[in-house]
């Protein structure tokens, strides 16, 4: 019943201008955490490392969507190989990747386009809201899909790029911290036109 009471059919155009705010306070985190424990499929999860949490509002302050970043995935070979670059220089540079680690429209509301607007809009968004926080910029934005529920069609729309699929296993903080995990695509967005400088600083 909540959902058909809130349930919003719009074009993008009757939504825009979007709004980004940061789930900073104890009672935002917990509305947000409430809000992806009941509709995201994989439920909360954990943040790891540095994170910022997202709401998305249209232009009539109604609730629209919530994004996470964190820290990035430890060693990830599709991802590794498409930067080109060695353990040492990940080991140093990693903490220049973010990892979007959620992304969920409110099932209650239908726009085409949406997702992909969001998307793009996160990359204007995210570093400065990073650097406010943590005192510097990422240079590259990460997702992993699941290939057996979905497609990535946003992230493509979204001009994400697609390096490849995990092999279903994970490292995250060490080569001792292992996770289980389905086979997952691989997209990466940069952030800056000097990304790669910034990850292996000595090829430039």
């Amino acid at each position: 019943m909540r959902d058909v009471l809130l349930r919003l059919h719009a074009s993008l155009r009757n939504l825009r201008p979007l709004r980004f705010t940061v789930a900073a306070e104890r009672c935002d985190i917990a509305l947000f955490d409430q809000l992806l424990d009941q509709f995201h499929y994989l439920g909360v999860g954990q943040l790891i490392g540095a994170s910022v949490r997202y709401f998305v509002w249209d232009s009539n302050d109604r609730l629209l969507a919530l994004l996470s970043f964190a820290s990035a995935a430890w060693k990830v070979a599709a991802r590794d190989q498409w930067i080109g670059w060695t353990p040492g220089e990940r080991r140093k540079h990693l903490h220049l990747i973010v990892n979007n680690t959620r992304f969920l429209i409110l099932p209650w509301v239908r726009c085409p386009h949406l997702a992909s607007h969001i998307l793009a809009l996160c990359a204007r968004t995210l570093p400065m809201d990073w650097e406010f926080k943590y005192a510097y910029r990422p240079a590259l934005m990460e997702s992993f899909v699941d290939c057996a529920r979905f497609r990535g069609t946003c992230y493509k729309a979204a001009n994400w790029m697609l390096t490849g699929i995990t092999r279903g296993r994970g490292k995250r903080n060490g080569p001792l911290q292992r996770y289980a995990s389905s086979a997952k695509l691989v997209y990466v967005y940069p952030l800056h036109p000097q990304w790669r400088s910034s990850l292996i600083p000595s090829s430039f």
